[in-house]
């Protein structure tokens, strides 16, 4: 028997945006199995437990996080793209909004009814759905965690890809995600129909539509208008390139930042049809600009203040940064562990006080 003299947590963190994204230690449950044990003895303020054995130690997610987090600091990382963007090498813009949209698109495929799709399996290092339309340029968020799977090899590209965004979302000074691992990696391509863990291509949303496909994206895997505007708040970093989605530009002038700038910048800018860029005619898919043009919405953005149920939940996130980082975490897990079994949460280490 041996007493452990209850404690309160210390802040853990960086300086700068990281903040809470690199505290978790890994799942000591199955690393030590504890029983509790002579409370009166012990005294107040102090808790007893008996050594039962040891088990494996399992993926340390803790390190896992650290080397993501580096990753996402990191500006010589290879981002490629002709738009000559700010943030990583190659003109690709920042590394942490590109491994969120990983996250995102490795989840966003599912469907409640046919049971089928989301993040289980890791199904995006396979084609035809690394090929899909959707997801052109995430190849290369792939390739940028490759040498973490190498490091940790036994974690698997289905938690490495979600616990990315997870930490992609802390980083950029979002709210903290839960995250919960327990994700397989599927072997080979399959059909859908022979492995649910795979799904047919255009279930990812499509910026030139409007709030009909909007919501039947989102009520596929099974969220509500609060949902599809909160998730959606994510285009608050990152911008599109011509040569992945065909659109170009940035949402806000904080394209590194989680904020609720965003829902501002769509009710205070005026929005007009894009005509032109870089002095000559715009020959992309339609999108809008603001009226300096360094700014861009999609039809999907807009259709969040121009349908009145979308545009409740956006006013609100708007005037509330807090509400908003709220849901954008409860909504942000729901996506993430769509059609996941058995997931195990990761106990912060001190939780064992």
């Amino acid at each position: 028997m041996f007493a452990v003299t209850a404690r309160t947590a210390v802040r853990v963190g960086r300086v700068g945006l990281r903040s809470v994204a690199t505290h978790a230690k890994p799942n000591n449950a199955n690393k030590f199995k504890f029983i509790a044990g002579g409370t009166a003895a012990a005294g107040a303020g102090t808790v007893t437990y008996a050594l039962l054995g040891f088990g494996s130690a399992g993926p340390d997610w803790k390190k896992i996080r650290e080397d993501i987090a580096e990753l996402i600091d990191d500006d010589t990382a290879f981002n490629p793209s002709k738009d000559g963007a700010p943030g990583a090498k190659g003109g690709g813009g920042f590394v942490g909004p590109m491994i969120l949209r990983l996250a995102w698109h490795c989840a966003g495929t599912y469907c409640v009814k046919a049971q089928n799709g989301g993040s289980d399996g890791g199904t995006m290092r396979f084609k035809p759905e690394s090929d899909h339309g959707g997801n052109a340029g995430l190849g290369f968020a792939r390739d940028l965690l490759e040498p973490i799977k190498k490091k940790h090899p036994d974690v698997t590209y289905a938690d490495l890809y979600i616990l990315a965004g997870v930490v992609a979302v802390e980083e950029m000074g979002g709210p903290k995600v839960p995250f919960r691992y327990g994700r397989s990696d599927a072997p080979a391509a399959r059909e859908p129909k022979d492995d649910a863990r795979f799904s047919p291509d255009g279930r990812l949303p499509d910026g030139d539509k409007h709030a009909a496909h909007l919501r039947d994206i989102f009520f596929r895997m099974g969220f509500d208008d609060r949902g599809i505007v909160a998730l959606s708040g994510a285009h608050a970093v990152g911008r599109c390139h011509t040569d992945r989605s065909g659109f170009w530009g940035p949402w806000t002038n904080a394209e590194n930042t989680m904020s609720n700038e965003y829902f501002r910048l769509l009710f205070e800018e005026k929005w007009t049809p894009k005509k032109t860029h870089k002095g000559e005619k715009w020959s992309g898919p339609p999108q809008f600009e603001n009226k300096e043009g360094n700014l861009m919405m999609l039809s999907t953005d807009l259709a969040l203040v121009e349908d009145p149920k979308f545009k409740v939940w956006a006013e609100k996130y708007y005037k509330d940064e807090q509400l908003w980082f709220s849901d954008f975490a409860k909504y942000f897990q729901q996506l993430v562990e769509l059609g996941c079994k058995d997931l195990n949460n990761e106990v912060p280490w001190y939780k064992f006080w």
